[in-house]
C-alpha cells in the first residue's frame, strides 16, 4: 500500500508525462482490441461457412440411386467431410417453390423432372474443398459442381493477412510503448535523484526504491488497457446494427459480454506484464 501511494504521488507530480504514458498504452491496447475482435469475427465467419454445404454436385437425369450411393460413400471415405446431404428431385422442387413463392409464373413452369438431384457436402476445413470439388467433377454421373472457390480462397487469405498485419502492428506498438515507458520512468527517476540518494543514506533497499516506479509503470499500462478496451467495445456495440445488416444470415453478432470480458482479462494480464517489464528495464538502467 505504501508503494502504491508513492506511485500515485509521483503521477500527480508530472501529469503530462503520465498522460503521454497512458496515451501510448491506450493506442497499443486499442489496436489489440480491434484486431482481436476482427480476428474473432473472421474465425466465426469461416466456421459458419464450414458448417454449411460448400460444394454442391448435381447429378445427370439418368443417374441411378446406387450410383449416387456409391459416390456418397466415396466422398465420406475421404475423412475430410463433416456432412453429406442428398437432395432428391422432389426436395429440390420444394426448395425451388419456397425461393420463388412470390412468382406464380415461375412455379408453373418447373416440375420435379426438370430439377436435378444433388449432393450438398460440407468439409471440416475450407482448404479441403478444392480436392473434394475436383473428385466430384471427375465422376461420370455428375453433370455440374458448384463451388465458389474464389470466395472461399479470398476469405481464407484475407483472414491470414489480417492476422499477420495485426500481429505486426501489435509487436511494433508494444516495442514503441516499452521504449516510451522506459524514457518516461527514466525521467521520473532523474527528477527524484536527490530523494533516492537520501533514501539510500537512511538504509532503504534497492527494491524498496524500485517498487514505486514498477507500480507506476503497471498503472500506466493497466489504465491504457482499460481505456483502449472500453473505446473498442463501445465502437463494436455501436456498429453492431450496421454489421448485422451487412453480415445478414451469418450469426456472429451481437458479441457475447463474456467474450468481451475475457478479452479485457487477457489484456490486463498482458498490460501488467508489459508495464512491469518496461519499468523494470528503466530502473535497471537509471537506478544504479
Amino acid at each position: 500500500m505504501k508503494f502504491i501511494k508513492s506511485s500515485l504521488r509521483n503521477i500527480r507530480r508530472s501529469p503530462y508525462q503520465a498522460f503521454a504514458a497512458v496515451l501510448i498504452m491506450m493506442l497499443t491496447f486499442l489496436t489489440i482490441s480491434f484486431f482481436t475482435f476482427l480476428l474473432s469475427g473472421s474465425a466465426r465467419v469461416i466456421n459458419f461457412f464450414e458448417s454449411k454445404p460448400q460444394v454442391t454436385a448435381f447429378f445427370k437425369n439418368e443417374t441411378k440411386q446406387y450410383d449416387i450411393n456409391a459416390l456418397e460413400a466415396q466422398v465420406k471415405n475421404t475423412g475430410k467431410v463433416s456432412s453429406v446431404k442428398f437432395v432428391s428431385k422432389q426436395e429440390a422442387l420444394k426448395i425451388y417453390k419456397l425461393q420463388n413463392r412470390d412468382d406464380p409464373l415461375l412455379l408453373d413452369l418447373v416440375t420435379a423432372d426438370i430439377l436435378p438431384a444433388s449432393l450438398e457436402i460440407s468439409t471440416f476445413k475450407i482448404s479441403d474443398l478444392s480436392g473434394i470439388s475436383e473428385m466430384l467433377k471427375g465422376s461420370p454421373v455428375v453433370s455440374e459442381v458448384i463451388f465458389q472457390k474464389d470466395i472461399v480462397s479470398t476469405l481464407v487469405s484475407w483472414t491470414a493477412a489480417v492476422r499477420k498485419i495485426g500481429i505486426g502492428l501489435i509487436v511494433v506498438l508494444s516495442l514503441v510503448s516499452t521504449f516510451i515507458m522506459i524514457t518516461i520512468i527514466g525521467i521520473k527517476i532523474s527528477q527524484r535523484k536527490e530523494d533516492i540518494e537520501i533514501m539510500r543514506l537512511i538504509g532503504a533497499s534497492d527494491w524498496y526504491i524500485r517498487w514505486p516506479f514498477l507500480f507506476e509503470g503497471m498503472f500506466y499500462a493497466v489504465s491504457g488497457a482499460v481505456i483502449g478496451w472500453v473505446i473498442a467495445s463501445l465502437a463494436l456495440l455501436y456498429s453492431t446494427p450496421f454489421l448485422s445488416s451487412f453480415l445478414k444470415g451469418i450469426p456472429i453478432l451481437p458479441v457475447s459480454p463474456i467474450f468481451l470480458f475475457e478479452v479485457l482479462l487477457a489484456e490486463l494480464i498482458f498490460a501488467i506484464i508489459l508495464g512491469f517489464l518496461s519499468s523494470f528495464l528503466a530502473v535497471l538502467r537509471y537506478l544504479r
